[in-house]
C-alpha cells in the first residue's frame, strides 16, 4: 500500500525520538512522513483500521516499520495530537 506522497493527514505536534533510535543514524524525516501521510507500515489490519478510525475520533496513530537488519521503528503520535515519538520496537 502507497501513501500519499506529501499528503500530511494530521497534526504531529512535537516530534522527538528515543537516544536509541537517533543513535542508529536512520533516514527519521522520511518514516515520520510515511506516518503522518497514513502509510502505517508493517501494521496488521485491524491495527491499521484502527489508525483511520483514530484520524476521526482522535485516538492515538501508531505505524510499525520493519528496517534492513531486523530494526523496528515504531511511531506513536499522542490521542491529542500534542505529540509524536520515534522509538525502538523493545521502547514501545
Amino acid at each position: 500500500m502507497g501513501y500519499r506522497f506529501f499528503t500530511a493527514r494530521f497534526s504531529l505536534g512535537r516530534i522527538v525520538a528515543t537516544s536509541a533510535v537517533i543513535a542508529l543514524n536512520l533516514d527519521l524525516e522520511s518514516l515520520l512522513r510515511r506516518h503522518h501521510c497514513g502509510d502505517w507500515g508493517d501494521l496488521d489490519d485491524d491495527d491499521r483500521r484502527a489508525n483511520e478510525a483514530a484520524l476521526t475520533h482522535g485516538d492515538r496513530i501508531l505505524s510499525h516499520y520493519c528496517l534492513a537488519g531486523g530494526v523496528r521503528i515504531y511511531i506513536v503520535t499522542e490521542h491529542d495530537r500534542s505529540s509524536t515519538c520515534i522509538m525502538l520496537r523493545e521502547e514501545y
